[in-house]
């Protein structure tokens, strides 16, 4: 992704595909944060794939994720329960094989770079905390091993292109899950608070 001329140019805007947990599960999330005093990454959300970078404009990732996406139906999540590792807390989702099939899927788009977690690495995942110090993390740990979530399992029905840069995450674009229909028709172009900002 670089050559002679990209050492002058700064770091390009960090792009995601999530799914959003539902109303429910995504107020309790926030709430759970508020009463531990802890923060994830912007709203809570289920990456498809973690964070990356490309030299592909936002308009190009769109047709592009659109292309693999194509046919895409609805699908459940099952919550597994908390996982930890180190200053970090999460509810661990299972990878079954659809899901594991939408993250090759979505490895495919770039170029692109590529984070250690993705790939064999993947571990579909709802934070809950980041960045926990390590003098809090034993004491919170017990806290939340002793919260349950509302619900074991729900159904995505959209998955978003996100972009993150200079620490503000936007919706870039929503892809309705409709199976075999027309999701050309019913996508919404975007929830694109700017135009492309791409070279």
């Amino acid at each position: 992704m670089s050559g002679a001329g990209d050492a002058r140019r700064a770091p390009g805007p960090l792009y995601s595909l999530v799914a959003w947990p539902p109303e429910a599960l995504d107020t309790w999330l926030r709430r759970t944060q508020e009463r531990l005093n802890v923060r994830g990454f912007g709203a809570p959300h289920l990456n498809l794939r973690a964070p990356f970078q490309t030299e592909l404009s936002s308009t190009e990732l769109v047709a592009a994720f659109r292309d693999v996406l194509r046919g895409e139906e609805p699908f459940e999540v099952r919550v597994r329960g908390w996982k930890r590792l180190p200053h970090v807390f999460f509810l661990e989702c299972e990878p079954g094989p659809h899901l594991l099939d939408l993250h090759a899927r979505a490895l495919s788009v770039g170029p692109s770079s590529r984070a250690p977690h993705d790939g064999a690495g993947y571990t579909p995942h709802l934070t809950l905390a980041l960045g926990v110090l390590p003098w809090a993390e034993d004491l919170l740990w017990l806290q939340v091993q002793a919260t349950r979530p509302p619900m074991d399992r729900f159904t995505v029905n959209v998955l978003s292109l996100t972009r993150e840069e200079r620490g503000e995450v936007q919706e870039v674009h929503t892809f309705p899950l409709e199976g075999a229909g027309t999701p050309d028709e019913a996508e919404r172009p975007s929830q694109e608070a700017e135009p492309d900002l791409s070279p």
